[in-house]
């Protein structure tokens, strides 16, 4: 046994032994990692494909995503390959998926960064209306989708030498829900919070009388009338309260000085 172990250490202390053993060591470790890179290069993954031709705009059902399986390496540039982060979603709007196509990343969205998103959101019989704003009547740009605000109407009446003679001013609806805020070149002011992007519209939806209502106020210009947005915590409420009209006089004199066409 003593002879054995001493026969052992001559061999490990000979230079040219410990040189050949580590040449056979890093062979083995570099053939060990080869093999395994060609195999996570090789062996298939599944992946979720199109199986139907997916429009532009398009909300993504679980009808519409299959499996498949190919090799990673295949997977280029930024490929989903996960289904649940494909259902659910969007196609973008300038997008159309072919079937039997792979999902990438740049094809997909969420509902509200499509650019006609708030066309889903509004009742049946409503019409959208588009309120011109800034960053002073929407209180430095802090009115958000989904807020609930109160239309205010002020009116300036003039002589005809344009001197004020008396200011119209009250609420004229109440409880209406923001759908969208939107910049001057019709982009969602909140897409991307590290932009300082200045409001120029919010967009909500009433009913056509409403609308009508609002558009008339809009041009009654020799009384330099404006429309504005005051926010309310309606939206923290469970159920908020329901889109209503909240003077009869303001109603009055918008249309007693305006003339409806059939």
């Amino acid at each position: 046994m003593n002879n054995m172990s001493t026969g052992l250490k001559k061999f490990l202390s000979n230079k040219n032994t410990v040189t050949i053993l580590g040449v056979i060591l890093m062979v083995v470790v570099i053939y060990i990692g080869y093999n395994w890179r060609v195999n996570v290069a090789t062996n298939p993954i599944e992946v979720p494909y199109a199986i139907n031709t997916i429009s532009a705009g398009t909300l993504i059902t679980e009808e519409d995503v299959g499996t498949i399986e190919v090799p990673p390496a295949m997977l280029v540039g930024d490929a989903i390959r996960d289904s649940q982060s494909v259902i659910g979603k969007y196609t973008m709007a300038d997008t159309i998926i072919p079937a039997g196509s792979l999902f990438y990343s740049r094809a997909v969205c969420e509902e509200e960064q499509l650019p006609a998103s708030i066309i889903l959101k509004y009742p049946k019989g409503y019409v959208l209306y588009y309120m011109a704003v800034n960053m002073e009547t929407t209180y430095s740009n802090s009115i958000y989708p989904n807020n609930y605000i109160d239309v205010y109407l002020k009116a300036d009446i003039k002589t005809k030498e344009g001197e004020s003679t008396s200011v119209t001013f009250g609420k004229l609806l109440e409880n209406v829900k923001v759908l969208a805020v939107r910049d001057s070149n019709g982009k969602n002011v909140f897409s991307n919070v590290d932009e300082n992007t200045t409001p120029s519209q919010l967009i909500f939806a009433v009913p056509q009388d409403y609308y009508l209502l609002l558009k008339k106020a809009e041009y009654l210009g020799e009384y330099d009338t404006q429309l504005l947005p005051v926010p309310t915590a309606e939206s923290l409420k469970s159920n908020p309260g329901d889109l209503t009209l909240s003077s009869k006089d303001l109603q009055a004199f918008i249309n007693n000085n305006t003339v409806y066409a059939n």
